[in-house]
């Protein structure tokens, strides 16, 4: 997402104004107006995040300093063909219960019009629908300008919603997760996220992590620090200090790449009784597990020499021919002088007093956490109570044959049978071909367990609760899938929240149980 659009001041300034005034534009060689009593502002075109399965005549979302904005093409509603943006497009920001944007080629002028100059469409030969048409304004040399109607372009296009479009700025709770029951012991199950550094394979529990981000595209050094720290961070408002994983493993720090991924993890610190967020930077991170427990052995004792071995215990996949290490950060952190250069740092905003065991779990559960990943170029997320897993996609899947369009296939994930669905597709978007980025997120859809290829696993995003928007409804299916918007104005950016209870309708649940039956 860009900088948030301004109006722009080389057109029209739109001012006090009467019933008779119009702001006129050009749509081709159509010459068309919109009231002014519905215009809020004219802005150059914005970046927008496209919105599958919305009407046809949707661009995308935008963002309005801070306001989620729809931008719908003028042309496809009066079935134009579309043309490219240039520097003379403008968007027209209308009132039709709440703020749409209307994209037109170009704004003309903000006229006066007196009322015996407007006609009927009866006597205009146009190109476009006359049921779009409100009336036309007679011009100088015969020319005349046709007044849209606005209310008929929004009930033609955006009909079948339910609520229509959701009122500006409105912030819904994200209420607790969905709770779904699954087969087996929850207490008998692992959870953990597994990451690569040098070609090996780790894990951290997963009630160890606090989120997981992207490698920022600049990272503040710090003179003389500890060779083992990279240098520091802005994390919404506070310091994060980075450690390298490879150096605390004394390997050597090579270049970091987009695949790195920083875990953040919080550390309590028993003297100043402080909770301090620490990064740690990872080659990659691979995947997110659920196993069973009985999986996971403790490391034996006389491996490393010592009890203060970063490593606590072994996971076995695979029947035994995948050994992932599971870490602890609490010995992670233990040795004395890399403790020290982590709380040499003031955490500023991402420091909080410690708490009793009922107090640390308000402080956690104050924020929604986000599973961010990208489809054909746009950022989803689902919540990360929604994800099982997220694994890698197998070199090869087990077709199934007259199964729904957007199957994939079928995989063993340890023993259970798991369909695998093409999310591009499932979106109505274009297939890809695989990709070394790709993964597959585990959800579980109508006590399912369903997997969803995306294109690449971004990060898990930590957002304040009550911080999402209810997503604008612009189509019945589109305002069942994407329930949420989450609006980062800081940073120019919107994710699409997807409800993983809607991935599929019943009829695509029922097809799929009986693929899995048949299977």
């Amino acid at each position: 997402m860009s900088d948030t659009p301004e109006p722009d001041t080389g057109d029209p300034v739109i001012e006090e104004y009467d019933n008779n005034e119009y702001v006129t534009f050009a749509l081709g060689e159509e010459r068309l107006a919109f009231p002014l009593e519905r215009v809020q502002e004219i802005i150059r075109m914005p970046d927008t995040a496209e919105v599958p399965l919305g009407p046809s005549v949707l661009h995308g979302l935008a963002n309005l300093r801070g306001r989620v904005l729809p931008i719908v093409s003028l042309r496809a509603c009066c079935g134009q063909q579309p043309i490219e943006a240039d520097d003379a497009t403008r968007v027209i920001v209308v009132d039709c219960g709440t703020p749409l944007g209307f994209v037109v080629d170009r704004v003309s002028a903000v006229i006066t019009v007196a009322p015996e100059d407007i006609e009927s469409t009866d006597a205009m030969q146009s190109t476009l629908d006359a049921r779009l048409l409100a009336g036309v304004i007679k011009g100088e040399q015969s020319e005349m300008t046709a007044i849209l109607d606005v209310q008929e372009i929004v009930d033609r296009e955006f009909a079948a919603t339910t609520r229509r479009i959701v009122e500006p700025g409105a912030v819904v709770a994200s209420g607790e997760a969905t709770q779904v029951a699954e087969d087996g012991d929850d207490d008998a199950v692992f959870e953990m996220v597994s990451f690569v550094v040098d070609g090996q394979e780790y894990a951290l529990p997963i009630d160890e992590i606090q989120e997981i981000v992207q490698v920022p595209t600049s990272v503040s050094l710090v003179p003389n620090a500890d060779r083992r720290v990279l240098g520091v961070m802005d994390l919404r408002g506070g310091l994060l200090p980075l450690i390298s994983l490879r150096r605390v493993f004394g390997l050597p720090q090579e270049h970091v790449d987009e695949s790195a991924r920083i875990i953040v993890v919080p550390l309590e610190d028993t003297e100043s009784h402080k909770r301090v967020q620490v990064g740690v930077v990872m080659d990659t991170v691979r995947e997110v597990l659920r196993v069973p427990l009985d999986l996971v052995d403790a490391l034996p004792q006389f491996v490393g020499g010592a009890a203060t071995t970063e490593v606590e215990s072994v996971c076995r996949l695979d029947g035994g021919q995948r050994l992932v290490s599971v870490l602890s950060a609490a010995r992670l952190f233990s040795g004395a002088d890399l403790r020290a250069a982590v709380d040499s740092y003031d955490a500023g905003k991402q420091t909080e007093e410690s708490m009793d065991e009922e107090q640390a779990d308000e402080w956690t559960d104050t924020d929604d956490q986000l599973v961010v990943f990208r489809i054909a170029g746009e950022e989803y997320c689902l919540s990360v109570d929604a994800v099982q897993e997220i694994i890698r996609v197998p070199d090869e899947l087990i077709r199934v044959p007259k199964s729904l369009a957007f199957v994939e296939g079928l995989v063993n994930l340890r023993g259970a049978v798991l369909p695998v669905i093409d999310l591009r597709a499932r979106l109505g978007l274009t297939r890809s071909e695989r990709g070394d980025l790709q993964r597959i997120v585990v959800v579980i859809v109508g006590g399912v367990r369903t997997g969803f290829v995306v294109d690449s696993v971004v990060e898990v995003l930590k957002l304040e609760r009550g911080s999402l928007e209810q997503a604008p409804e612009l189509s019945e299916e589109q305002a069942r899938l994407i329930s949420e918007v989450a609006n980062l104005v800081d940073v120019n950016r919107m994710l699409l929240v997807l409800d993983h209870a809607q991935l599929l309708d019943a009829g695509q649940r029922e097809a799929i149980d009986q693929t899995l039956a048949a299977a």
